[in-house]
């Protein structure tokens, strides 16, 4: 009971939600899509370029050990990630601080 006398006083959900553009809206979400591509290829090239070398240093040389792969690429992943770790961190909270600096321009 009281709580259905809460909601009767709430004013309509239309004044509380301002119109956001779509031109804004595409632009926060390009922002993210980038910031998320930066992010991920720092982790993830660093792999990929250790993996192409030992895939073809096992070409030339006709070893085919699984761990010979898989153990490189793991240690220059995490490598990558204590390195770089902190770079991301700041990426992610500048884009975070960006978005809610523009929390203003893009309500009104």
């Amino acid at each position: 009971m009281v709580g259905t006398l809460f909601l009767a006083r709430l004013p309509p959900v239309s004044v509380w939600v301002p119109n956001m553009s779509p031109e804004a809206f595409v632009e926060i979400l390009r922002d993210a899509m980038f910031t998320i591509i930066l992010l991920v290829s720092a982790i993830i090239l660093p792999g990929l370029l250790v993996g192409l070398v030992v895939a073809v240093f096992q070409a030339a040389t006709s070893i085919n050990e699984q761990t010979m792969s898989f153990l490189p690429r793991l240690i220059v992943t995490l490598l990558a990630l204590a390195f770089l770790g902190s770079w991301m961190v700041q990426k992610l909270m500048d884009f975070t601080f960006e978005l809610i600096n523009s929390i203003p321009s893009v309500i009104g």
